[in-house]
């Protein structure tokens, strides 16, 4: 993985206690996946890779040693998201997280910025300008055999062909409200499945599952209404049983109670905040049932 000029090393500063910012590197992502298992996320060290490739970010240095990670990802001229705000316990307490949560907005004030706060990191985003707009449910465990959930006449599920990703990439845009082509791309690259929710031969939604963190993940998840998400996940999640399953909904989907019935418990229900414009959606877009990852949203 070649070098990353990623932030401006204008950003780099070290303070009075002896901890420098600076530009994260490929170089660093060992030692920034030893903070994620220290937190006992599950991030392994090919989901860092894969994250790493889109952002740019900050790495907190004390005495030679990561002790702190922040990392951002610009989605085309007025959007981002910030995620993997990592501070080592022993370091807690410094305003290590607020220095790098400042370098990492520095130039953003005309962007639209997403992120998932957890209860401990929630006041410091809004002392920095974020306000609440709703919450995720992290749902995992086993993946049961799943009853597949009937669709309407014209309504069908099948997987995505090879020429429409630019279907998929107008899809996810309208939902997330943001451009994310390239990520889109890569999910669909590294995909165990990819499908289609289609309606008359159009495009009416899809479904991603793919390896992450202590098995699979499903997500994101692009439906116009609740049963075709059900319809795409059922048939992942049927997919995929007997084996570790996580999806991040959003909570006002409905989808929780449904997805417990399926063997798959809420265990995490972090915060989603925003600082900047409202994201827009055009008038009867398709809804985002379910994120990507916390981090990238």
């Amino acid at each position: 993985m070649p070098p990353k000029p990623a932030i401006s090393p204008s950003h780099a500063a070290v303070a009075d206690d002896g901890v420098l910012l600076r530009p994260m590197t490929a170089d660093d992502l060992p030692e920034a996946h030893a903070l994620s298992a220290e937190q006992r996320w599950p991030h392994r060290p090919v989901d860092w890779e894969q994250v790493f490739a889109h952002s740019e970010g900050l790495v907190a240095e004390r005495d030679g040693k990561v002790v702190a990670t922040a990392q951002r990802w610009l989605w085309g001229e007025r959007h981002a998201t910030i995620g993997l705000v990592i501070v080592s316990p022993a370091c807690q307490g410094r305003r290590i997280g607020h220095r790098l949560m400042s370098a990492l907005l520095e130039g953003m004030d005309d962007r639209t910025v997403l992120l998932q706060a957890t209860a401990e990191g929630r006041g410091l985003y809004e002392r920095l300008g974020f306000v609440r707009v709703g919450e995720i449910r992290q749902h995992q465990g086993m993946a049961q055999p799943t009853p597949l959930i009937a669709l309407p006449a014209g309504w069908r599920l099948r997987p995505a062909g090879l020429n429409e990703a630019a279907a998929l990439h107008q899809l996810d845009q309208d939902a997330r409200g943001m451009p994310r082509a390239a990520l889109i791309d890569e999910l669909i690259a590294q995909a165990d499945a990819c499908v289609v929710l289609d309606h008359d031969g159009t495009q009416k939604g899809f479904a991603i599952l793919r390896r992450f963190g202590r098995g699979h993940a499903i997500g994101p998840v692009v439906a116009p209404d609740a049963e075709g998400a059900k319809a795409l996940i059922a048939h992942l999640a049927g997919m995929n049983a007997g084996r570790f399953t996580r999806i991040d909904i959003d909570f006002d989907s409905g989808l929780a109670e449904w997805l417990e019935s399926i063997g798959l418990l809420r265990v995490d229900a972090p915060t989603t905040m925003v600082r900047g414009a409202p994201l827009q959606h055009p008038e009867g877009a398709p809804r985002l049932f379910a994120i990507v990852t916390q981090a990238l949203c």
